[in-house]
């Protein structure tokens, strides 16, 4: 994900209202040049500067923010400053340049603030801070106010930084270029490409480098650590050749892993900071990572109106995420997962049309700006082709790098590299709420007059909003399990459709691999943590007879997972006659007196309550945490239970994070994953048979988005 981004957003807001005017639009904005003199007392939270302001041509007057205490004053230059107003952290300053238009403001003040908790559904928490300069390290961003910021402006500049011996400060663009001082260390970065913030971060580091074709891959950990810095810089090298390829040239002159001092995945112009921990994950290296480099591409060098909707994360999730599991044969897979997670946690009320969208602030905006912005991308992409999709992509990079664009400029680029209008297609998926039901109706084969088979049906939208015009894949797979795949044009709410066979048919399904944003129909999504997580109301029961430490350790989850959710509630089974018979309900401990529930309708795994063992698929695992999910009498149903009590603050913090999963076992006091699953999906009603001996189903075969050799990731 980007930095958060809601100074952008605030400062354009506040300014309009100042100005009596519209908040900046698509055009070009003006661009401000810094000069930036910076020295850094992390151990004082001290930064003392000097920044000298070339205004944009025509402009004679500002409105720019700095952090509150700051005192700025006019050291070079003819010109007046009047402190104007207070928000929050941040002073408004008026600067008015009497002569050229070159002026210098020299400022000094303390940035520390704390971490803040941002709760994002049940038992999903992540820190974030305005900004800081500490021992620990120095994180500061447009929003911090450490530079004069002036909203509805692009940014270039040059930054000097003098910081304690040891240490390297890291910015956007091209360095460093490091020196010793009489006082420690100066490190020097510069942009000339307009930036929509400037980014600085410092820290004891260890410093990596490996030139690459496209950029320089950088390193900076905070203790040595040679395998793993290698293993990130020839990654880059590897996401940066490929993003290249598929989209354009890239941006900046380098692209750096930068460890945080707490635990983040933000993507900054040209670099990323990861959190300790997160980063010696060692799937983070084919998932988070690459989103986080393709971000230069989609946000942080095509930048994103706000006001008028972010795609920038679900084209960056679709052409990362997406399509790493595409290319790992898990294409339908991850896509259903965005579909489920739009089911699971986006009720009621909180719908929302993609336009609206400014950033993630919890699961259902999550399901709605990554999920479906990438069903929509991928909707596209089905709908052009490859060839024209890719080129739209291209047209879109290369009209709006350093550019600030919204979906209509997006529109207009795919419409110039395909010759096709798509105002309609655009206006559905980014305007509308809600998702088309499909239903399939009145199937039949029969023998074609000039040879083989026609297969006839009808394809319903069943949903109670008005039909959405989509496209959608027909799959018919013949008595030797081969498939044939039609796409069907629908604009209605009944529209028949017939696909011809050279030999008997066997099956038909209606957009078998998730290719539509839809709602998935009964038989489509087996139960999954997310039912449970998404929900608005359940029950939570905790195990009496369990042993106090456990006991304890139970009820800290809980209150820790009830936190936010008024619908919630938790009990202990002593205190419950029988369950209700409607809702979710998360069942916890080994000693838990309803436990039967969940295992009464189950086929694919077992408990041993005695032995303390869990079966699963005919495996017997032992000494295990676990995380199971069973649909009882037509209602979601979990049970999690630890094998030790110590293990129960990370069940709580991580069980969050895997949604998407049906079981879960874990190890060990931390705890560490050791397996984890989705039980597996049946037919549904999308899905017709028209024999009795079914034959095993050969997959559709689509060629890749990019082609991968076996030396790339």
């Amino acid at each position: 994900m980007r930095t958060p981004t809601k100074f952008r957003h605030l400062v354009l807001i506040l300014l309009a209202v100042l100005l009596w005017m519209p908040a900046a639009g698509r055009a070009d904005l003006p661009v401000m040049t810094h000069a930036l003199q910076v020295r850094l007392l992390p151990d004082d939270g001290l930064i003392e500067a000097s920044d000298r302001l070339t205004l944009p041509d025509g402009k004679r007057q500002i409105l720019f923010w700095l952090h509150e205490g700051m005192e700025p004053s006019v050291s070079t230059g003819d010109a007046i400053l009047e402190r104007i107003g207070h928000d929050r952290h941040l002073e408004r300053f008026r600067l008015t340049a009497k002569g050229d238009r070159s002026v210098t403001l020299s400022y000094r003040g303390r940035i520390r603030h704390d971490m803040e908790t941002v709760r994002e559904g049940m038992g999903r928490t992540r820190m974030q801070s305005i900004g800081s300069i500490s021992p620990d390290g120095v994180f500061l961003g447009g929003y911090s106010g450490w530079y004069p910021n002036v909203p509805g402006t692009l940014q270039r500049f040059a930054l000097s930084v003098d910081l304690p011996p040891g240490w390297l400060a890291v910015s956007q663009g091209a360095g460093p270029d490091a020196s010793d001082t009489p006082r420690g260390t100066r490190v020097r970065w510069r942009e000339d490409n307009p930036q929509d913030e400037i980014q600085l971060s410092a820290a004891r580091f260890k410093f990596y480098r490996q030139p690459t074709p496209f950029g320089e891959a950088q390193a900076y950990l905070r203790l040595p650590d040679d395998g793993l810095a290698q293993r990130y810089l020839g990654v880059t090298a590897d996401y940066l050749a490929r993003y290249s390829e598929l989209i354009g040239p890239y941006p900046y002159a380098k692209f750096a892993l930068v460890e945080n001092f707490w635990e983040t995945g933000y993507g900054m112009p040209s670099f990323t900071l990861l959190g300790s921990r997160v980063l010696r994950l060692p799937f983070i290296l084919h998932s988070s990572y690459p989103h986080e480099i393709l971000h230069n591409w989609w946000g942080n060098g095509v930048y994103v109106d706000y006001d008028a909707g972010n795609w920038s994360e679900g084209l960056t999730a679709y052409l990362a995420d997406h399509l790493n599991q595409a290319l790992d044969g898990r294409g339908a897979d991850y896509r259903r997962d965005q579909l489920k997670a739009y089911a699971d946690y986006v009720r009621d009320g909180a719908d929302f049309p993609l336009i609206e969208f400014r950033g993630r602030h919890g699961s259902a905006s999550q399901a709605i700006g990554y999920g479906k912005m990438l069903m929509s991308v991928h909707m596209l992409r089905r709908m052009l082709g490859d060839e024209q999709f890719k080129d739209g992509l291209r047209r879109f990079y290369a009209d709006n790098l350093f550019r600030i664009a919204d979906f209509d400029d997006m529109r207009t680029a795919f419409e110039a590299a395909t010759g096709r209008d798509l105002t309609a297609f655009f206006s559905q998926w980014t305007r509308r709420t809600g998702a088309p039901a499909l239903g399939l109706a009145e199937v039949r084969a029969e023998p074609a007059p000039d040879g083989g088979y026609r297969v006839s049906g009808r394809i319903l939208q069943t949903q109670d909003e008005a039909p959405f015009p989509m496209t959608v894949p027909v799959v018919v797979h013949d008595i030797r399990g081969m498939p044939v795949e039609q796409m069907v044009g629908v604009d209605g709410r009944d529209t028949p459709f017939t696909v011809q066979t050279s030999s008997r048919p066997a099956r038909v399904a209606l957009d078998p691999a998730f290719d539509t944003f839809r709602k998935l129909m009964p038989g489509e999504s087996p139960v999954a943590l997310s039912n449970l997580f998404g929900a608005e109301t359940g029950l939570i029961v905790l195990p009496a007879d369990a042993p106090k430490p456990l006991l304890d350790g139970y009820r800290a989850l809980a209150n820790a997972w009830l936190q936010g959710h008024a619908g919630w509630r938790a009990a202990t089974d002593a205190q419950l006659g029988d369950l209700p018979s409607e809702g979710p309900v998360w069942l916890l401990g080994w000693e838990n007196r309803f436990l039967d529930a969940l295992t009464a309708s189950a086929t694919a795994f077992s408990v041993d309550r005695q032995q303390r063992t869990v079966t699963i698929d005919g495996q017997v695992y032992n000494d295990v945490s676990a995380a199971l999910t069973a649909e009882g009498d037509g209602r979601p149903l979990a049970w999690v239970a630890a094998a030790e009590a110590d293990a129960l603050p990370g069940l709580a913090r991580k069980l969050p994070h895997y949604g998407k999963y049906g079981y879960l076992l874990f190890t060990g006091s931390a705890p560490e994953n050791r397996l984890k699953g989705q039980w597996p999906a049946g037919d549904s009603a999308l899905t017709h048979w028209l024999v009795d001996a079914r034959p095993t189903l050969s997959p559709l075969q689509r060629p890749p988005l990019v082609t991968v050799d076996a030396t790339e990731p």
